[in-house]
């Protein structure tokens, strides 16, 4: 398997993983697997993998709670990359331990998963899968803190309350900080996990409040916080050129030429290695970023393309038009008999949806620091998956796991591209060959040819509605892309449960996968960003067609309040789904007289465990300029952990949407990407963002991220308002391909 089949396994899982992670109950066993008692303080560490943590008398980064004379400190387990969890994360923590949060210091953890368990941004799991353990381990640690104050006030533990940091003895009006009991609460044994009591909702002091970012003040300070503003001494600095297309591979160079250049510290041809990510390639290392730029400017490689990708946009447009009138090779989705209703419904709808390859845009291009020095392979990475990187970077260099250090740093966005770890593989083989660190630096238009793209595809959808304008049968042909000729690429492959299956008796999902090798991955919420303008356009073409209301048809579907996979608190809900369809329009005022040439457009989606409907107002003018005035989005990810992150997140979910849908397309030809910068693939300004209105139904089910579900019903309601305010359907995206353009 290589990295990208690799990358494609983990997303497949990630995309699962929703549906199957359900709250559990940890035995006295298993926590005392995930807590480890030291001397000098209290310390609790966990691991998700069951293996002992290790003791020792003094602080040890396997640890995931310290607190001693100095103070309360909680690790941030999983990378952080802009969607808030360095802070989400230990306030749950915090919350159960009931400490002061300004008592609190927040630190990102090592990279260590027999400690912390599996370290990962992405799948907006972050909180999901850490929630219960997170729980469970804050209230150990406020167990064994108020069991030791009884034994120094000389009182039984339920005379006594803990908050903000103390142990309270109320009948006396004695307290003690946690920092005075910490080395005797650390004699303490371990409570029987049954014994610890969580605090139910209606007890939170931390969660549920906006709480500003730990890294806010650094931020705004312009403090090195990310990955490329790691800096070693004596460090040089590197560029890696590959070719245009994927999987050429090295004929020549002018490396010589290269070597004699001004800063130039060395040059060299890369074989590579597809198992671990690293492509074929010429680096250059300089003795400034400047320099290494400066002389890739003058390298000359000849490439032979021979098993290189050709993949082409226009053709396989082409080929999707033929096949779109055919039936798909696979039914994900196959209930009741689609085609048999489809003949019998009184009216029939057909359209046809395409959407263009996107490529990730982070702020930050890739990036990665690494240093051989001692026997180990050290290394400073902005990554989402540091555990799959750590592991890629020895088998490389044939070393063992223990060998290699991987240090999390702060990531510039990554929204699913830092899932894949080939600047990290890429780097460690430079440095591997000298005694310094190195910092490899990507330029824009290396992100923009390499990077693991959201695939396109193109959807023949038809469907049925009776005499009353209800719809009664549902097929959807997709037609996508394969990378190794048997599973669709990430990100584009449709699940067993796809809306509107579940909820309709004749619903059919086909689906078909043409050839390509230039790699995609994981997209801001992968699949969903692109189904749900699919799915919930066509729904809204319905509905013009039974000249019914959107919002009436939408509740019409969703039916009585039940879980579409019974007993699963984490499936589709429809009663969850009706209350933030209901919520959103309320909020909108839905059904409010509009100006000429201005609507309100609806959507809901379902993904990654959040339900979430949004409503856009939206003016076009005579230039078929929009104007995106507010979206005004409700959520029901149960209970809400930092209020600012869970607005913020929103809030960029939508400007991020809002940017895709717009104006921004990667084209192929002759395997080639064909933009390379933010001149040819714009992004959204701060002048045209809309306002933004987020409201929460906190309910009491699990809790999900937010980094992913708030995106894909952005692009469908825009694009039902469009076609309320002018008639114009738009079927293409982005909506520049059909003439529209922000105002």
């Amino acid at each position: 398997m290589n990295a990208y089949d690799d990358l494609q396994s983990l997303a497949e899982r990630m995309d699962a993983l929703p549906i199957d992670i359900a709250p559990r109950k940890l035995s006295r066993r298993r926590f005392m697997q995930l807590t480890g008692v030291v001397g000098g303080g209290l310390m609790l560490g966990f691991t998700l993998k069951g293996r002992e943590a290790e003791a020792a008398s003094s602080f040890e980064p396997n640890a995931f709670i310290r607190i001693d004379a100095d103070g309360i400190l909680i690790h941030a387990k999983n990378p952080e990359v802009g969607q808030g969890v360095k802070t989400s994360l230990p306030m749950i923590v915090a919350e159960e331990l009931d400490a002061a949060w300004d008592d609190v210091t927040v630190a990102q953890s090592p990279v260590d998963e027999e400690a912390f368990g599996f370290q990962m941004a992405g799948g907006s799991m972050s909180v999901p899968m850490n929630w219960d353990v997170l729980r469970q381990s804050g209230a150990a640690a406020r167990a064994m803190l108020v069991g030791a104050a009884a034994g120094e006030l000389g009182v039984a533990a339920s005379e006594l309350s803990t908050r903000d940091s103390k142990v309270i003895h109320e009948a006396s009006g004695r307290s003690l900080h946690y920092t005075e009991l910490a080395d005797a609460a650390a004699a303490l044994p371990v409570p029987e996990a049954d014994s610890l009591r969580l605090k139910g909702t209606d007890e939170y002091r931390l969660l549920g409040r906006r709480i500003t970012g730990v890294d806010n003040e650094a931020l705004v300070r312009g403090e090195a916080l990310f990955g490329i503003d790691q800096t070693l001494p004596g460090m040089k600095f590197a560029t890696y050129s590959k070719c245009p297309a994927v999987g050429g591979t090295v004929v020549s160079a002018n490396i010589d030429a290269v070597k004699a250049l001004p800063g130039v510290v060395d040059a060299f041809a890369i074989d590579g290695n597809e198992a671990v990510g690293l492509l074929p390639g010429v680096a250059i290392v300089a003795d400034s970023t400047w320099a290494a730029i400066r002389a890739r400017r003058e390298l000359k490689v000849e490439w032979d393309e021979s098993g290189a990708a050709s993949d082409s946009w226009s053709a396989v447009s082409a080929k999707a038009e033929e096949l779109r009138s055919k039936p798909g090779a696979t039914r994900p989705v196959d209930d009741g008999d689609a085609d048999a209703a489809l003949e019998a419904a009184d009216k029939r709808l057909s359209a046809y949806y395409t959407y263009h390859f996107a490529s990730h845009a982070q702020l930050e291009p890739q990036n990665c620091t690494a240093w051989r020095h001692d026997g180990i392979m050290e290394l400073w990475a902005p990554t989402q998956l540091p555990g799959r990187g750590r592991q890629a970077v020895a088998d490389l260099l044939g070393l063992e796991r223990a060998q290699v250090t991987v240090n999390q740093l702060r990531g510039g966005g990554g929204f699913g591209r830092r899932l894949h770890n080939d600047f990290m593989v890429e780097v460690a083989a430079i440095a591997n060959r000298l005694d310094v660190p190195v910092k490899l630096q990507w330029t824009r238009e290396d992100d923009m040819s390499h990077d693991t793209f959201r695939a396109g595809g193109f959807h023949q959808v038809d469907a049925g509605l009776d005499a009353e304008g209800r719809i009664t049968a549902w097929r959807d042909r997709f037609i996508t892309f394969s990378r190794d000729g048997q599973r669709p690429v990430s990100g584009g492959s449709l699940r067993p449960g796809v809306f509107p299956a579940g909820v309709l008796e004749n619903c059919r999902y086909e689906q078909t996968a043409l050839e390509w090798k230039t790699p995609c991955g994981p997209w801001r919420a992968p699949g969903s960003n692109v189904f749900g303008f699919v799915e919930q356009s066509f729904i809204h073409e319905l509905a013009v067609a039974a000249d019914r209301d959107h919002l009436e048809v939408l509740l019409e579907m969703f039916g009585e309040p039940r879980w579409l996979a019974e007993g699963n608190p984490r499936a589709l809900h429809t009663g969850r789904a009706a209350g933030v369809v209901k919520l959103a329009a309320e909020k909108a005022g839905w059904g409010r007289e509009m100006p000429q040439g201005r609507a309100l457009g609806l959507a809901f989606y379902f993904s990654h465990a959040g339900h979430i409907a949004e409503v856009a107002d939206v003016s076009v003018n005579a230039n078929r300029q929009i104007t995106v005035h507010r979206v005004t989005a409700a959520a029901d990810v149960g209970p809400i952990i930092n209020l600012s992150g869970a607005e913020n997140q929103v809030q960029g979910s939508i400007v991020d949407g809002l940017s895709t849908m717009l104006g921004q397309s990667v084209t192929f030809e002759k395997g080639r990407v064909e933009q390379s910068n933010f001149d040819a693939y714009p992004m959204l300004r701060m002048a045209n963002s809309p306002a933004v209105d987020v409201h929460f139904i906190e309910s009491d089910y699990p809790p999900t991220g937010l980094g992913e579900p708030a995106l894909p019903p952005l692009a469908p309601a825009v694009c039902n308002a469009i076609f309320t305010a002018t008639g114009h359907r738009i079927r293409t995206m982005p909506i520049a391909k059909e003439g529209y353009s922000i105002a």
